[in-house]
């Protein structure tokens, strides 16, 4: 199983660290990440897979929500099949 994290918000020192900490923590093994800046805002999309996660799905979202709330940012946890459900026009 893979989902799909999605960040954004205004750019600070950090984002990158404290999301790949997170990802140690519940043993996500990143796949593929793009990042980029947009004048003053930062976007980060991240493919991981969750085949070794350790804790339930919905104690990382909650642990990326409060992330979020600490650095002013918006982050998603989606499965990476309802993500392609949602961008499948």
């Amino acid at each position: 199983m893979k989902a799909v994290i999605t960040v954004i918000g205004a750019d600070q020192v950090g984002i990158i660290y404290r999301v790949s900490k997170l990802c140690v923590k519940y043993q996500l093994n990143i796949e593929d990440v793009s990042q980029t800046l947009m004048d003053e805002y930062f976007t980060m999309v991240t493919l991981v897979s969750m085949d070794q996660m350790v804790g339930s799905f919905s104690e990382l979202v909650a642990s990326f929500d409060q992330l979020a709330d600490e650095m002013g940012l918006t982050i998603r946890v989606q499965h990476e099949e309802l993500f392609n459900h949602m961008h499948n026009v």
